[in-house]
């Protein structure tokens, strides 16, 4: 695969700050469709044939970035697949929809590529996972209990069990598994929204996250997996099977057992991945889009797997004034 990482920065930038126009506006619908049609728009002037294999849902339910279609310029202006490079293509054109439309922090778009079959094709159900960075990689069990893998994490750390700071969504699923956190002894940050940015921030020295655990999106699994890829951490997941019907289709998109423990290889396993995120609000990874007299300002991560790269990237989006000027900040 050719090196794509400073044109998926661009996909995920124009998507932000698309996103970023709706903030505050109370609208999550207009928010996300602001995304999606800024991140389709960008990727079919990319001289990719791609296809995305995590998107918006079905087709019938998503007018845009379903699962299976097909974008890129190969497919748009007529260059033909042959003469494009095709690739897989997972997104999130907004994490954190509710925060974009209520000004909360941690909203950022999200774009994972690969080549053909480097990325699962995970069905939308909910995964429980297991995130931890790269210190206490292989120290984790998803099937063991809660105290026993807070303790291995801070072996791992060189720390107290009560120095750890573990990321959970604020769901009444977790019940059982706050209240085993807290008696363990270590420390929570409950979320509304945004368990994939938290995941990333678990893998990255002094974001303040040592873990993330619960159940979340499964498709959000495979990208936090693609990043982790890149950043050395781990994550471990299995698909939560709601029904004998959820199962059915699962088995019919491959999965034949719904009951396995992927590991990030398992979820990602592209030896060429692209990894790239953008700030719309301010996060713990990430700071939001800024508009300003002069342009505006983003701040994203964009990672690859080979050769291992992780670079954290200030664009400043020019106005076409005459009096523009550029700003140290």
């Amino acid at each position: 695969m050719f090196d794509l990482s400073l044109e998926m920065l661009r996909v995920v930038e124009e998507a932000a700050i698309a996103a970023a126009r709706t903030m505050g506006m109370g609208d999550p619908k207009a928010s996300d469709q602001a995304a999606v049609e800024s991140m389709r728009c960008c990727l079919d002037t990319i001289a990719i044939d791609g296809t995305i294999v995590i998107g918006e849902g079905e087709r019938d339910e998503a007018p845009m970035l379903y699962i299976g279609e097909k974008v890129g310029a190969a497919n748009r202006n007529g260059a033909g697949p042959a003469a494009c490079e095709p690739i897989d293509i997972a997104v999130d054109p907004l994490e954190g929809t509710n925060l974009c439309s209520t000004g909360g922090a941690g909203a950022i778009t999200v774009l994972a590529a690969s080549e053909p079959h480097g990325l699962l094709h995970a069905p939308d159900c909910y995964m429980e996972k297991i995130v931890v960075g790269p210190a206490a990689k292989g120290a984790v069990d998803l099937e063991a209990p809660v105290k026993h893998n807070l303790k291995a994490i801070a072996r791992r750390l060189q720390r107290g069990v009560d120095d750890l700071v573990v990321v959970v969504l604020d769901r009444p699923r977790h019940q059982q598994l706050i209240r085993d956190i807290r008696e363990a002894g270590a420390r929570i940050r409950l979320i509304s929204d945004g368990d994939l940015s938290a995941g990333i921030a678990a893998a990255v020295a002094g974001t303040g996250v040592h873990a993330v655990m619960g159940s979340g999106g499964a498709p959000e699994g495979v990208l936090t997996a693609a990043a982790l890829r890149c950043l050395n951490g781990e994550i471990l997941g299995r698909l939560v099977v709601k029904d004998d019907a959820q199962k059915e289709r699962m088995q019919a998109m491959g999965i034949q057992d719904v009951h396995r423990i992927y590991n990030t290889t398992d979820l990602a396993p592209g030896r060429n991945l692209v990894f790239a995120a953008c700030g719309v609000t301010d996060g713990n990874l990430l700071q939001g889009i800024r508009f300003t007299g002069d342009g505006t300002h983003t701040q994203s991560v964009v990672m690859i797997s080979h050769p291992a790269r992780v670079r954290f990237i200030d664009t400043t989006h020019l106005e076409n004034k005459p009096d523009v000027k550029v700003r140290f900040r």
